[in-house]
């Protein structure tokens, strides 16, 4: 009859347990005044929606001089896309350009691509470090684990889920209107993860409506280790 009972227990815990499965992090580098991210935007839009993939959009502000100035483009955006280019071996940063996983690259253009890139990442073992929101969300705590070499750090990030439309009036996409979603509105160094049971204070967020999203991530744009999403 015991047996039974813990049986019981057991598979109970299974779906709690898949449903907590590490999502994948696709970050799309787009900008409203890059005439050829239109479809990559789109499609990341798509699959935003679903289920075990997180898509996290950071507008860059490198292409303003064409004309329009990006209304959503923080440097520091463009300072994490930076790190990848180091990171992944490429000769500069580029639009659109997806990043899954801080593991692997491709041009947005390429949805095909993207897609099998998201799917190969859904096959990857993980052994991610536990990361919990604590103190009413004011703070965050994350576990202990597996170091990788160099190190890793945490990442505080806070995105706005909904679409958002915008009229650009100038430069090479004048007339249009882009579609994004998820787009970042914020993105902190909260400081390094060197293995062990660390605690880290959240800041206020910048406005009300955002999304909070904890990454661990190897140093200097390496592969992310650990996802934690703040239930709202």
């Amino acid at each position: 009859m015991r047996k039974a009972a813990l049986l019981s227990l057991f598979l109970a815990a299974l779906p709690a347990a898949a449903a907590a499965k590490t999502p994948v992090v696709v970050e799309l580098y787009t900008a409203q005044g890059c005439a050829a991210c239109g479809d990559a935007n789109a499609h990341l839009a798509k699959l935003a929606e679903e289920t075990g993939v997180l898509v996290l959009t950071f507008p860059v502000d490198y292409w303003d001089y064409l004309g329009w100035a990006d209304t959503f483009a923080k440097p520091e955006f463009a300072d994490r896309q930076k790190a990848y280019v180091a990171k992944l071996s490429l000769r500069e940063p580029y639009t659109p350009q997806v990043v899954v996983d801080g593991r692997v690259q491709a041009t947005g253009v390429k949805s095909e691509r993207v897609d099998k890139l998201v799917k190969d990442a859904e096959k990857q073992p993980h052994d991610p470090p536990d990361i919990r929101f604590v103190a009413a969300g004011k703070r965050v705590d994350v576990g202990s684990g597996r170091l990788p070499k160099g190190g890793a750090e945490v990442w505080l990030i806070r995105y706005d889920p909904r679409e958002q439309d915008v009229v650009v009036k100038s430069g090479d996409n004048k007339g249009q209107t882009i579609v994004q979603k998820n787009v970042v509105r914020e993105v902190v160094r909260l400081g390094a993860w060197k293995g062990r049971t660390s605690s880290f204070k959240l800041p206020a967020a910048p406005e009300e409506g955002l999304k909070t999203v904890v990454l661990v991530q190897a140093a200097h744009g390496g592969r992310i280790l650990g996802v934690g999403q703040k239930k709202s």
